[in-house]
């Protein structure tokens, strides 16, 4: 299958492009590459803006996967404008040429962050998104965008995606678990704003296995599907957090607790994608330590700008 895999270069990208190469696709990436480059040496990579894209450039593509976009809150918060063009106006627009140059799939990263609010109830794709931030309004918008396109030859895959934590080449440490790691690492202690709500976790390496379930999906399977690991209260995830560090590495990791107030607060239902797209979940808090472990090693630099999205989008933003 020959695959253009937009925004590819990102923290997901970095690791579902060697599976798909290893799998055996023809892989094209494009890319502002703001955050560099990790992805095999073979894999053709275009250093450019998905906006500025035409339909011929997508032309002999199978399937698109859109990994582009301001990736989290504060991003969308700090420059509002570049978020609603980045996440609501640039998928819309690639699932559109795709679909005009004959692309037979797209594939959307979605987020669960859409929800806003449950209230700590489990809810599944049919619950009507509240949420409220610039972020989750624009990942809905461009959601519904792509949607908007499906018909029997032109299928459309939103994986809403649960908080992602793990291991990548390009690595970030400014995602909930990955955050109470580098932390327990770097000050021996873990903030937590609010123990009580709920984040759906979700392991990269389950997220890389939905990516490969959707492009091996019928292409009369369309629509939005919820991909988590598990869903765990904050305060819940930072007791396994320290609990961990105390069992492996003997560390007394400290836990602050604040009360601030969160109205991102959501708990989503797997059993679709289980059963539609045949994913397997496994992932779990322990595994992702473990992960991480393995692959940063005892004297890993946290202290590195482009592991924190948003210091790098500051830089960007000023000149």
């Amino acid at each position: 299958m020959k695959i253009l895999v937009v925004g590819g270069a990102g923290y997901i990208g970095s690791r579902l492009i060697p599976e798909l190469v290893r799998a055996g696709h023809e892989i094209v990436v494009v890319d502002q590459l703001w955050f560099g480059n990790y992805l095999p040496a073979a894999v053709r990579v275009v250093q450019q803006d998905s906006l500025s894209l035409r339909a011929d450039f997508m032309r002999g593509f199978d399937a698109v996967i859109f990994l582009a976009g301001l990736s989290n809150d504060p991003m969308a918060e700090y420059s509002p404008h570049l978020n609603f063009i980045a996440n609501a106006s640039a998928p819309a627009h690639a699932a559109y040429l795709a679909k005009h140059a004959g692309v037979k799939r797209f594939i959307y990263a979605d987020s669960c962050s859409v929800y806003g609010f449950t209230d700590g109830e489990e809810i599944d794709e049919n619950y009507a998104p509240r949420g409220v931030y610039p972020y989750s309004i624009s990942k809905l918008q461009g959601g519904l965008g792509a949607l908007q396109l499906i018909d029997r030859n032109f299928s459309v895959i939103c994986l809403r995606q649960g908080t992602l934590s793990g291991f990548s080449p390009r690595m970030r440490f400014d995602l909930f678990i990955n955050t109470m790691y580098m932390k327990a690492v770097t000050e021996n202690k873990i903030t937590v704003n609010n123990p009580a709500i709920w984040r759906p976790l979700l392991a990269i390496s389950d997220a890389v296995e939905a990516y490969l379930k959707a492009l091996e999906a019928p292409l009369g399977i369309n629509g939005v599907f919820n991909v988590a690991s598990a869903n765990f209260q904050v305060g819940e995830a930072a007791d396994k957090v320290k609990d961990y560090f105390g069992r492996k590495h003997g560390a007394e990791v400290k836990l602050e607790i604040n009360n601030t107030p969160d109205i991102r607060n959501y708990r989503v239902s797997n059993k679709k994608a289980k059963e539609v797209l045949g994913i397997n979940f496994q992932g779990s808090v322990e595994n992702v330590l473990e992960e991480l472990d393995k692959c940063l090693g005892k004297n890993f630099n946290f202290d590195q700008d482009r592991f924190y999205n948003i210091k790098i989008f500051k830089k960007l933003f000023k000149e």
